[in-house]
């Protein structure tokens, strides 16, 4: 009877060491998938070197990855501003960014999430620059030279958001009204 007892204490033990050996095994690697890139934090602490697609080993337990969409993102934003002749113009323009795979640790730890960056950095970032390109025309201007105040667009809102790492890929011009 004592040795059935023991032998179930021991097949008891056995699974809870491997149940446990799993855990740990399981909780080591993460896997980052294409069009993603990550962010690796040890004890709240993000790493320098982001985490590009494939599967990476991690300390477990005391970690955590982040990981951003670095694929083509879109976003609608609504622009104000005065043309050169002081003529209200407004706007609505679908930018199409993605974010640079290699920065997403210096996006992390000055933006944190993607929903910040685009609050707070890329629909500012895009009023300003339709400011910049609006005031080099005239209302008339702007609408019969739409293409040329798309491109001073363009190049003001790709300077602009370079320094966050926003790589704009392309923008458009939705609507456009005074």
């Amino acid at each position: 009877m004592q040795i059935r007892q023991s032998e179930g204490i021991q097949t008891v033990l056995i699974g809870v060491v491997l149940a446990i050996f799993a855990a740990i095994a399981l909780s080591s690697f993460v896997i980052i998938n294409p069009g993603e890139a990550g962010v690796l934090s040890i004890l709240g602490k993000a790493q320098d070197i982001a985490l590009q697609e494939g599967i990476h080993l991690k300390p477990p337990f005391i970690s955590t990855v982040d990981v951003y969409d670095v694929t083509v993102q879109k976003f609608e934003v609504p622009a104000q501003s005065a043309t050169k002749d002081l003529q209200d113009l407004s706007a609505r323009f679908a930018i199409n960014f993605r974010l640079d795979p290699e920065q997403v640790v210096a996006i992390r730890r000055k933006q944190g999430s993607l929903q910040n960056l685009v609050n707070k950095v890329i629909a500012p970032q895009t009023q300003e620059s339709f400011k910049v390109a609006a005031a080099l025309r005239t209302a008339e201007e702007s609408i019969t030279k739409r293409n040329e105040l798309k491109q001073d667009f363009d190049a003001a809102l790709s300077q602009r958001l370079q320094k966050y790492a926003v790589i704009v890929l392309d923008t458009s011009v939705i609507d456009l009204n005074f």
